[in-house]
């Protein structure tokens, strides 16, 4: 087994037991304020991580890829309609892979 693979291996059961944590929490826990408000902010710093990733980082150096902001704002067009956070990244996810696809 390489170290890659035993990396994959310990995050993949790293990522379960959180997982599992988060689905054993009691009810309690789970309708108190401040968990509902950090839940409800955590999507929009995750698509923020992945953006900002995609969006700066090309091959071990920093640019700005036109597509990829293109693709940022029809997410942030979905954020405004009020749309899913699903339907937001989705909608991200394909205007940037569309315009990757045409040029």
């Amino acid at each position: 087994m390489t170290a890659l693979w035993a990396t994959v291996l310990i995050a993949s059961v790293g990522c379960y037991l959180l997982k599992l944590a988060g689905v054993s929490l009691p009810q309690a826990v789970l309708d108190q304020p401040t968990v509902r408000r950090i839940a409800g902010y955590l999507p929009i710093a995750m698509l923020a991580a992945l953006a900002a990733v995609q969006l700066f980082s090309s091959g071990g150096q920093y640019a700005v890829d036109w597509r990829t902001v293109a693709g940022v704002l029809a997410g942030v067009v979905m954020l405004l309609l009020r749309r899913g956070f699903l339907v937001v990244f989705l909608v991200a996810i394909g205007v940037t892979a569309l315009l990757r696809l045409l040029t």
